[in-house]
């Protein structure tokens, strides 16, 4: 969907070579590199230069400065879908997400709403709702989605349905506003 919409500058992080290795044999990601998010720092772009218009997906944190680093407002939008779970990208990696976003960038992040995931998707919410508060970014879109994916139990599934919910969440960071003299 991404590049019939003029997006053709794509990277991708994951933390499986494996899921690496599917993404790499559909030809739309111009760099791919493993990193799993919020343990350790993502290699920077090669070139780390200013990526032009239609970025792609996010980063870790590494120490400030670090040339390894991905650099601060890189990306015009950032994507994580189905890693944030128990168990898979904490939430605390949000923050970080948000700072290689550019003013005005988006932020299109998922996650499950199955019973397993209740206690994480609370703290997900939490840090989304801080940083709204904080005036990082403004809310776009927080959609539920009756049928994310097939359950793998039934105990999981969505009142019998085979399927997981889950929750779509598109959000706008904040310009960075320009101080006038008087």
């Amino acid at each position: 969907q991404l590049h019939r919409r003029g997006f053709r500058c794509l990277h991708g992080v994951d933390g499986s070579a494996g899921m690496l290795e599917r993404a790499r044999s559909t030809g739309l990601y111009q760099q791919l590199r493993r990193c799993v998010l919020g343990r350790e720092p993502l290699p920077a772009p090669a070139g780390n230069g200013p990526a032009p218009a239609g970025r792609g997906d996010a980063a870790p944190q590494g120490p400030p400065g670090d040339a390894t680093r991905v650099p601060a407002e890189h990306y015009d939008a950032v994507t994580v879908v189905g890693a944030l779970g128990e168990g898979q990208v904490p939430s605390a990696a949000v923050p970080e997400l948000l700072r290689v976003t550019t003013p005005g960038g988006f932020l299109c992040l998922t996650t499950r709403s199955n019973p397993s995931n209740l206690r994480y998707k609370a703290e997900l919410e939490a840090v989304l709702e801080r940083l709204e508060r904080q005036g990082a970014w403004q809310k776009v879109l927080a959609q539920e989605v009756e049928r994310w994916e097939r359950a793998t139990s039934e105990e999981e599934s969505t009142q019998g349905t085979g399927y997981i919910s889950g929750v779509v969440y598109v959000y706008q960071k904040c310009p960075v506003p320009s101080l006038e003299e008087d």
